[in-house]
């Protein structure tokens, strides 16, 4: 774009953030339109925006922990958590809706419903909660179904961390789609085992211990946004059905026990300050 003397307009705070465009995505289905509506769309494509960041920094970690640069890697995901708590706040903003004013756009979204957020879906594969069944969720939708897939089939958060404290000299082995069982639980006990010793020694292991906690408080705020939704929801419509067809506030309930990294939330259950120089402990607690 040039102007009138046929040099280069200088670049605007508007053209750099195409803000024209960002504030022209608002478009409301209701008729005549509903006031609530526009709040409601806006958080939503905010959510989005930040998922968008969010996936940004998680790829950035893995980078980070290939390279072996768990200080660099703890800190991205420190971002992270700190977008997350923005994210739990946000919800927050829906509550100043009142049930009533909610429902007389409701209808206007069938059958669309955040559980078809893509993005949400890439950070939980990213992290570490893959679920075929979600995945398949999404065979209807060529874009979203490409982005899925990839993320499934590449290596998770969880996995590149128990890779780093194997490549550390810890007993962390990596996970195999053909383990029995038997062979899985095994598997999920020593890498418990593996996050235990870096919990017992974290001086000795600061760079292990730092990275674990970080990856912790990324699951931990999730969870908490999970919650907060769910509360939301239920202060919004009870116990209706989901827009999209799911059972609402009933399925959102089972969310609540997925964690990304259960190993290192199982491990403060065998913390204990006695150990020897065999290695510590890992008895069932008392």
């Amino acid at each position: 774009m040039t102007n009138e003397y046929g040099k280069a307009a200088p670049l605007s705070y508007n053209k750099y953030l195409r803000v024209p465009d960002l504030i022209g995505l608002q478009d409301c289905l209701s008729g005549p339109e509903h006031h609530d509506e526009l709040l409601f769309i806006t958080v939503h494509q905010a959510y989005e925006l930040w998922f968008k960041q969010i996936l940004h920094e998680l790829d950035a970690a893995v980078l980070l922990m290939n390279q072996d640069r768990l200080p660099a890697a703890a800190r991205t995901l420190g971002r992270v958590v700190e977008i997350e708590k923005l994210l739990v706040t946000q919800i927050h903003i829906l509550e100043t809706m009142v049930p009533i004013s909610f429902l007389g756009f409701r209808e206007q979204l069938n059958p669309a419903s955040g559980f078809q957020s893509m993005q949400f879906r890439e950070i939980e594969f990213t992290s570490g909660l893959k679920l075929e069944g979600i995945l398949n969720e999404f065979r209807n939708d060529p874009f979203a179904y490409e982005r899925l897939r990839k993320r499934y089939e590449t290596a998770s958060l969880s996995e590149i961390f128990f890779a780093v404290l194997s490549r550390r000299g810890l007993d962390a082995p990596a996970d195999d789609k053909s383990l029995t069982d038997a062979e899985r639980k095994q598997l999920y006990e020593r890498r418990t085992q593996a996050v235990l010793e870096v919990l017992t020694h974290f001086e000795e292991r600061y760079e292990e211990f730092q990275l674990g906690e970080a990856l912790l408080e990324h699951d931990e705020f999730f969870l908490l946004w999970r919650s907060h939704h769910i509360k939301m929801v239920e202060r919004m419509v009870g116990a209706k059905r989901g827009t999209g067809g799911s059972e609402g506030i009933g399925y959102l309930q089972t969310t609540l026990g997925k964690k990304f990294f259960p190993e290192l939330w199982e491990a403060r259950t065998y913390l204990d300050v006695k150990h020897g120089a065999g290695g510590c402990p890992f008895s069932s607690p008392p």
